[in-house]
């Protein structure tokens, strides 16, 4: 008889109780590959991280230097102190003393090392003796780790170029932000063993791997020179009473920035961290950032726009009875009784807007564009640089007559300094470079070294050359302010009104002035520009160019570049500027009009405490002399 079996049958039982365990030894055996095989490394680390403690060794941040080789920035290692609250022992005295050697606010301190956490950061960049001074305490549960502090050698120079790090030492603004990933170095660490509660365990072995520096930049500024510019700019400032100054020195030969300041400034070593709207003014690099309006320095583009399309000659005259009209609109020269009868060259000189009026409506639009566009008006330039503007043209469709009128000679446009100085050196030299403030990246192993870029020609050699003719004569007539004895220099000045909420802001002004040196040839060319100065006289002439002939005498200086014509005599248009500090201003004025020199004073000055061009100074017979 064949045996039947049912649910309840011990068999069956046995049967199913087999299954039941095959099934769960091979989920087990599951589990026991998936962690030993898959996540052994993610546990492991894991496991590394309970049973080690560590602690980031900073790879210390790249130096930047001037194009000599002396250093602007650079770093030093300090120390970010630590605290593993499960080692103290006696609390009270264990804060007290950390509050006294690290000059920490004891109250703060408690509230920290109450916290639940295996470790704490109490203080950041503490300098090395101090570091040497607390650890010599013996203090169980205090750690130190190796981070960097950055040093500026300078203070204050270059602050709006070189830009500054944040406390973790990571680019905030400047060339600190854009070469960020250049500059920084790559962090190493160390390791000690410890308990579950974060002591360590005596005798444990301590693993460590030192950080790698990062990359040194070399600038093409000459700190040098970059000391003559901000001086300069410093007293503009004061001697002006000016709210900014700002300058650039380009080597027009291939576009490299052998100087670039903004006034007023701050140290770099100490940042006001706690004063964000003032730090962010400070810090803003004007130069490349902000836009204004040229002014005259802009008729170099004109003139050089109508002697390409050959629409004047340098000997072609004109007439100027202090105006021109325009679509009805009575546009005014800066003279307003007018300059009467004069050359290209001449109204070059007097700066005459009635004469850049005519220019550029013989041009006409499209082509007085054309060559602009050509001269980088209202491009970016591509510096090196966060933060460039483009510039403000009108749109070429919308431009009438009138609004052409007034952009030849400087008005209803907007440039950058960076860019207008860039175009000016575009058509003096008659290429266009990109202007470059990097020399050269190099790390331990490898130096890469920029080289210039040119971007387009721009004007024929002959009218280069006219060019800089126009340039040198502005200078070798004489004038209410002086040239350099000796040296052959170009230049051009520039006043411009301020618009504030579109309307002109009335009394406020920039005046600036364009220098260029060789005159026939320039490799240096100088841009200033002096914002709101309140000191009775805001024209270009008056405000930046004495400033200009104080940077190129200055240059002249360090360079050790002789004389163009050493053979050349004082002229009896030149005059050494007498000492008049101590004098009554009665006396003071006398002896200045005695040599043919101007002057310009408060009203309620009865004694002269100071004079802005110091004794001994060549200046040219009519230069102001501004006493205080």
């Amino acid at each position: 008889m064949k045996k039947t079996y049912t649910f309840l049958n011990l068999q069956k039982r046995l049967l199913c109780i087999i299954c039941i365990a095959a099934f769960t030894f091979f989920i087990v055996i599951l589990k026991v590959f998936f962690v030993s095989v898959i996540q052994s490394r993610n546990l492991q680390q894991k496991a590394v991280g309970q049973w080690t403690r560590d602690l980031v060794l900073s790879g210390l941040r790249g130096n930047i230097t001037d194009t000599n080789g002396n250093i602007l920035a650079s770093s030093f290692t300090s120390y970010n102190v630590y605290v593993r609250p499960n080692s103290i022992d006696n609390f009270d005295q264990y804060v007290k003393l950390l509050s006294a050697n690290l000059d920490l606010d004891i109250n703060i301190l408690k509230e920290k090392l109450s916290k639940n956490v295996s470790e704490v950061l109490i203080k950041q960049q503490v300098d090395s003796q101090t570091c040497q001074k607390l650890l010599s305490l013996e203090l169980e549960g205090v750690y130190v780790a190796e981070t960097s502090t950055r040093q500026y050698v300078y203070g204050d120079l270059l602050s709006s170029v070189l830009g500054f790090v944040t406390i973790d030492n990571v680019g905030q603004s400047g060339l600190e932000a854009y070469y960020n990933r250049f500059l920084t170095g790559i962090d190493g660490f160390s390791l000690v063993e410890g308990t579950i509660t974060g002591k360590e365990i005596d005798g444990s072995t301590t693993e460590f791997v030192s950080g790698i520096k990062g990359c040194d930049i070399a600038l093409t500024i000459d700190v040098g020179l970059q000391q003559i510019l901000e001086g300069a700019l410093d007293r503009a400032i004061v001697e002006q009473k000016a709210t900014s100054a700002l300058g650039i020195i380009m080597d027009a030969t291939n576009g490299e920035i052998l100087s670039m300041a903004t006034k007023p400034s701050f140290n770099l070593n100490e940042i006001p961290r706690d004063d964000v709207e003032t730090l962010m003014k400070l810090s803003k690099n004007t130069a490349i950032t902000d836009v204004y309006e040229p002014g005259s320095t802009f008729k170099i583009f004109t003139t050089a726009s109508a002697l390409s399309l050959g629409v004047v000659s340098l000997e072609e005259r004109f007439f100027d009875p202090g105006f021109r009209i325009v679509d009805g609109q009575k546009i005014k020269c800066w003279k307003t009784k007018g300059h009467g009868s004069e050359t290209l060259v001449q109204g070059f000189q007097n700066s005459c807007n009635s004469v850049f009026m005519d220019l550029g409506l013989r041009m006409g639009t499209d082509k007085f564009y054309e060559y602009l566009k050509k001269f980088g008006i209202g491009q970016k330039t591509g510096i090196d640089f966060f933060g460039e503007s483009a510039g403000i043209m009108m749109d070429q469709n919308i431009v009438k007559n009138v609004d052409l009128a007034r952009i030849s000679f400087g008005q209803a446009v907007a440039v950058t300094p960076i860019q207008m100085i860039t175009s000016i050196c575009g058509v003096l030299n008659g290429t266009l470079y990109q202007p470059r403030i990097i020399k050269s990246i190099s790390s331990e192993s490898i130096t890469k070294t920029f080289q210039s870029i040119p971007v387009r020609n721009t004007v024929s050699e002959d009218v280069r050359q006219k060019m800089n003719y126009l340039m040198e004569q502005v200078l070798s007539v004489e004038s209410e302010c002086s040239f350099v004895n000796g040296y052959h220099i170009g230049g051009k000045t520039g006043t411009a009104q301020k618009y504030e909420d579109g309307k002109v802001a009335q009394g406020k002004y920039i005046s600036s002035f364009v220098g260029t040196y060789p005159a026939s040839n320039p490799k240096y060319v100088l841009l200033l520009c002096v914002n709101e100065p309140s000191n009775g006289i805001y024209y270009g002439g008056q405000v930046a160019k004495p400033y200009g002939r104080e940077i190129f005498t200055k240059l002249f200086n360090y360079f050790e570049i002789p004389m163009d014509e050493p053979e050349m005599q004082q002229s009896s248009n030149i005059v050494s500027v007498p000492n008049v500090v101590g004098m009554s201003i009665t006396e003071a004025c006398s002896l200045l009009k005695s040599l043919k020199l101007d002057y310009y004073f408060d009203e309620d000055l009865t004694k002269v405490m100071y004079q802005a061009i110091p004794e001994g100074e060549l200046v040219m017979a009519g230069t102001i002399i501004v006493l205080r």
